[in-house]
């Protein structure tokens, strides 16, 4: 079997990004049936020194569609812009990273194997291979931001489960 980075990536990505898309829905619905300001939820934080939920579910588009426009670019920096502060700016933000997905063509993707990449923040910096960068950094960010998304909405008392976190998975 050839190793296919698009494969490897983008599914995965769509996948997940639509079940952040339905927590989103469910978070928006448990804050007007709970009587709940929203920003109680979009603020929430696991721990003290880690970032709100608003801050995880914009990550998940960063460590996905802008990981992959930053191979292309040839360097990825971190978005530090402020992160959305509304479901509904929220759910923009995974609406327009799922149709930048659906949009990448896959031999674009499988044709950055081997490219040379840095990831920049300031003055530092890492070099990698654009598989590396995608598999070895984005990829478990990525994952690691949708499943502390899930976390605080199961902390806050959203009624969601592992098949919430699982989306719609890719059968035969």
């Amino acid at each position: 079997m050839t190793f296919s980075l698009y494969a490897a990536t983008v599914p995965s990505y769509r996948q997940i990004l639509g079940a952040v898309s339905d927590l989103l829905g469910k978070a928006e619905t448990f804050c007007a049936e709970k009587d709940i300001a929203p920003r109680e939820i979009i603020q929430a934080r696991l721990a003290a020194d880690m970032l709100p939920f608003a801050y995880q579910v914009k990550s998940t588009a960063v460590h996905s569609l802008a990981a992959i426009e930053g191979v292309r670019r040839g360097v990825f920096s971190p978005d530090t812009t402020t992160p959305p502060d509304s479901f509904a700016a929220l759910k923009t933000r995974i609406a327009q990273t799922i149709s930048g997905l659906e949009s990448i063509d896959p031999a674009e993707v499988d044709g950055f194997v081997g490219r040379d990449m840095r990831f920049a923040f300031g003055e530092r910096h890492i070099d990698y291979t654009a598989e590396n960068f995608l598999l070895s950094f984005s990829q478990p960010n990525f994952y690691f931001h949708a499943a502390t998304a899930y976390d605080i909405l199961r902390w806050k008392g959203v009624g969601v489960g592992k098949r919430d976190f699982l989306g719609r998975t890719r059968k035969k």
